[in-house]
This record gives C-alpha cells, sequence and structure tokens, in this order.
C-alpha cells in the first residue's frame, strides 16, 4: 500500500512538472518569432537549396508577421552552414535548408557535427526522383533489358556522373549494387557535361536528377528507362520506376528544414505547422514542379526519422562501393 501511495505522489509531482514544463514550452511558442528569422543555405545563390530557402523565407515572412531572412554560407558540401546552424542558439531564428546531399555527406567526410543528433527536425517539404537514360542507340527500351545487357557485358557500359561523391554518382552505385551488374564509372565536372556525352553516345548510361534531363528527354536525345521514386512521376506517367523491376531502389533528390537541436519542441511544432500551410499553397506547388518534384509534409517526428535512414542508407552504399571523400 505504502508503495502504491509513493508511486501516485511520485506520478503526481511528474504530472504536474510537465504539465508546468509544456505551459512553459507553449509561452515560448507564443511569443515567436520576436525578431529576424535567419534560413541558412549551405550553397551558394542559385542552386535548388537556395530557390527553396528563398521561396520559404518570402512566404514565412508574410505568415509570422516577422522578416524571415536568408543567408548564404557555402563551402565544404554544405558542412560550413550547416556547422553553423548546428552551434547557433537552439531558439527557433537560425534555421537550415538541407537536401540529399547532408545526408550523403555522413559518408563522405568526417563532420564536425552529428547530422542526425545535432539538429531538430522540423519538415520535410519536397521530393524529386532521379532518372535513368540511356544514350538513344543503346539497345535497350526497359531496366530489365539494361540489367541483362549489363550482365552479359561486365564492365563493358559505362554511366557517367557529375562528379565523384556526387547524388548521381551514389544513385548509380546503389543501382548497380541491389543488381548486381558491373557498370563503369565515368565521373565528370558538372552534370551538364555528363549528359552531353551520353547524348553523343560517348558514354551509355545517366544516372541524374530528373529535372535536369527532362528537356533532353522530350526532344529524344536521351531515351528514359525509369524513375527513382517510389511512385511514378506526373512529368513522366508512362515510365516506370525502378523498383517496379528492382525492388525497394529508391534515389532521389529531397528537400528539408532543419533547427539546432535543443530548440523548444512547441517553436519546432509552430515551424512545422507554418510550413504545412506554406507548402499546401498553389504557387510552393507550382514552385516544386517546376523542380519536377513533389510537396511532402511530414511531422517534425516523420522527418527526424527519414533524415536518419537515409544517412545510414548511403553511408552503407559509400562502403559497398568504396566511395570516399576527396
Amino acid at each position: 500500500m505504502r508503495t502504491h501511495i509513493l508511486n501516485n505522489r511520485f506520478l503526481t509531482i511528474s504530472a504536474a512538472l510537465l504539465a508546468a514544463s509544456g505551459a512553459c514550452a507553449q509561452d515560448q511558442a507564443a511569443g515567436y518569432p520576436a525578431k529576424t528569422i535567419r534560413i541558412i543555405v549551405p550553397f551558394p545563390p542559385g542552386g535548388g537549396n537556395d530557390i527553396m530557402g528563398r521561396t520559404l523565407a518570402a512566404k514565412m515572412t508574410e505568415r509570422l508577421g516577422k522578416q524571415t531572412i536568408v543567408e548564404n554560407r557555402p563551402g565544404a558540401d554544405g558542412i560550413i552552414g550547416s556547422d553553423v546552424v548546428a552551434k547557433s542558439a537552439a531558439d527557433g531564428y537560425t534555421l537550415l535548408i538541407v537536401s540529399v546531399s547532408y545526408a550523403m555527406n555522413a559518408a563522405l567526410h568526417k563532420l564536425p557535427f552529428d547530422p542526425v543528433k545535432s539538429f531538430a527536425p522540423v519538415s520535410q517539404i519536397g521530393l524529386g526522383p532521379s532518372v535513368l537514360a540511356v544514350t538513344p542507340s543503346l539497345p535497350v527500351s526497359s531496366v530489365k533489358q539494361l540489367i541483362a545487357l549489363a550482365k552479359a557485358r561486365p564492365g563493358q557500359l559505362h554511366y557517367a556522373s557529375s562528379g565523384i561523391g556526387g547524388v548521381n554518382h551514389f544513385s548509380a552505385e546503389l543501382f548497380k549494387l541491389a543488381t548486381q551488374t558491373d557498370i563503369v564509372h565515368v565521373p565528370y565536372k558538372g552534370g551538364g557535361l555528363s549528359m552531353i556525352d551520353v547524348m553523343a553516345g560517348q558514354v551509355e548510361v545517366l544516372f541524374n536528377a530528373l529535372v535536369s534531363s527532362l528537356t533532353h528527354i522530350r526532344s529524344g536525345k536521351l531515351k528514359p528507362l525509369g524513375v527513382g521514386g517510389l511512385k511514378r512521376s506526373p512529368v513522366l506517367p508512362g515510365i516506370p520506376t525502378i523498383a517496379e523491376t528492382v525492388p525497394g531502389y529508391e534515389a532521389a533528390v529531397w528537400w528539408g528544414m532543419l533547427a539546432p537541436a535543443g530548440t523548444p519542441p512547441a517553436i519546432v511544432a509552430k515551424l512545422n505547422i507554418e510550413i504545412a500551410a506554406i507548402l499546401r499553397d498553389p504557387q510552393m506547388v507550382k514552385r516544386l514542379e517546376s523542380e519536377a518534384a513533389e510537396v511532402v509534409l511530414t511531422s517534425p517526428e516523420g522527418f527526424g526519422k527519414f533524415v536518419g535512414d537515409e544517412v545510414a542508407k548511403w553511408i552503407k552504399v559509400a562502403n559497398a562501393a568504396g566511395i570516399k571523400g576527396l
């Protein structure tokens, strides 16, 4: 009986403390924001992360009634800007735009922060598939046929990428591991150069972001075989997913927002709600569609799990394929 009474007393005290803590967190969110919010983009102006950050910043300024600005902090494959946020005050006034390369950095570099534990997930923003395409003269018209050709000619087919350790490199190596094929990597200094040689027939295979390849696919200069998302892309509805032939394969470009670890949950929740409202705006939907991408609405917890899974996935691919940072 005495134990039961003590347990009840403990539960009562705990409930009171949790209620007080919750009230405090709500108070913090109620006055938020009280000053300018910074969104750190860890890359130079003009790229996908920058465009996404600036679009969000403009909408957040409108909705929250306080200025939201974008600050570009490029360098070291996005690590410098990410580290700035990891070491910032956990008060909701410094946020970070991340993309799939953020998860891949953990496989390539010794980071000055933990990519999962050093940040509080806020929300995923969008998702755009990669595409597997080939030079038009290659005698294949499906992922299944490409796999068969690669197995019949091990080491004789080549794939072009935008460079060692890039998204396209990882996407291709994931495909090779999943299909047990030997396709030789030919790295270029940029995605544009890699596409030129595939279109010209100098290299047979290309893994690339769909948005970058779409014009050349529509003109017939690239032959698409499959998209890297788990569902077909509305911009290429007749092209199957790679996963329809290679179960579980997924390689996509994604964007999301993080805050420093320790940011009050009520502030994170408020940001998540505001971002969800922004993502439902037809203008934002159109903005993502222009990147051959779609809006993704997630809870902070859901996005946190997604980031953790992505980090683990690409580390595994890097280790298996021998991808190393430069």
